[in-house]
């Protein structure tokens, strides 16, 4: 099975839900990246046991509920990644603060 489309509908919801922002979707890397003047700002991901939405400047989000996480320690120093295994753990609510959050600081 294609660990991308066994995400389908929940990266769908991720994705809609981001482009309820001003940010423009493009495609890097083989997977969706929503951007802002050119700038990486958020990207989705499909994996084997989860789905991950990825903050290029994550570390500095404020994250008040600690879901974000660095993926690759010691390899990036700014990028975070917010996992989840199941459609129930997507709280549009909080994912736009987030995004909304990740917005601001590539404005500032």
């Amino acid at each position: 099975m294609d660990k991308v489309n066994s995400w389908a509908s929940e990266l769908r919801q991720l994705k809609d839900i981001i482009l309820e922002t001003d940010l423009i979707e493009t495609t890097k890397w083989g997977s969706p990246v929503f951007t802002l003047n050119g700038k990486n700002i958020v990207g989705l991901a499909g994996f084997k046991s989860f789905f991950a939405l990825w903050f290029f400047k994550g570390a500095q989000l404020k994250d008040e509920k600690k879901v974000l996480i660095n993926a690759q320690e010691g390899k990036t120093k700014l990028m975070r990644q917010w996992r989840f295994t199941t459609q129930e753990q997507i709280d549009k609510d909080l994912i736009l603060k987030y995004v909304l959050e990740a917005i601001e600081i590539e404005n500032s």
